[in-house]
């Protein structure tokens, strides 16, 4: 199939997902652009060791390209990477790590990188890379699936992630986990109320426009 990736070296995928120009509209949607075509397995193992370690291989890459490559990874508009999640060909365990992953990429660099500003609120980013990490659990296709048996271990590990994100001090990520929150709300209303509950009572210093998107999270009232 013309185009497609099959197999690349580790580098070398990094290298196709965040090496480009910023343009408008992205490099991705060039009618000739190479895309991810590898199986579930390998594209896992990839996020999995880009995620737990991202600042040993993102830390030349720009905010605004770390920013292009992230919406190409997770939205499923710009590649089908985050299908692995749920594909029953990789094992379980293995799409678990991945999903659990997701903490350290953002404790280790959006939390170190984003600015402090609420990207609901803000129709400009100040930062392009705050936008994949507000909308990170908006665009990635994985949502909850509590009637699913095989699905509940996925769920749990992404919102014990959620949770995690939550207690970081970053804004942007606090930001982050709540918009997920709230779009799993209605698959989870008891965990998620339980999340947020909790984050509400120990929070100290959250700005007032955050605690009151927290309220809303709860109630799964996010865009």
């Amino acid at each position: 199939m013309e185009g497609a990736l099959e197999s690349l070296s580790f580098e070398d995928w990094v290298t196709h997902v965040f090496d480009h120009d910023v343009t408008d509209p992205q490099w991705y949607f060039e009618p000739d652009a190479p895309f991810w075509a590898a199986p579930a397995g390998l594209t896992l193992a990839h996020m999995t060791r880009l995620f737990e370690d991202p600042r040993a291989y993102l830390s030349t890459y720009d905010d605004e390209r770390l920013n292009q490559g992230f919406w190409y990874l997770v939205s499923n508009a710009g590649s089908n990477h985050m299908f692995a999640l749920t594909d029953t060909s990789a094992p379980l365990a293995a799409r678990i790590r991945c999903v659990e992953s997701f903490a350290p990429l953002f404790r280790e660099l959006f939390a170190a990188r984003c600015s402090t500003h609420l990207s609901h609120l803000s129709p400009l980013e100040v930062n392009p890379l705050n936008g994949a990490c507000y909308m990170w659990w908006d665009i990635i296709p994985f949502t909850g699936a509590p009637h699913d048996p095989e699905h509940r271990e996925l769920d749990a590990a992404a919102l014990s992630v959620m949770e995690t994100i939550l207690s970081l001090a970053s804004v942007a990520c606090q930001e982050s986990a709540l918009h997920g929150l709230g779009h799993w709300c209605s698959s989870y209303p008891d965990r998620v109320g339980a999340i947020i509950d909790h984050a509400l009572a120990r929070a100290h210093g959250r700005p007032p426009a955050l605690t009151a998107y927290a309220q809303s999270a709860r109630r799964g009232c996010v865009l």
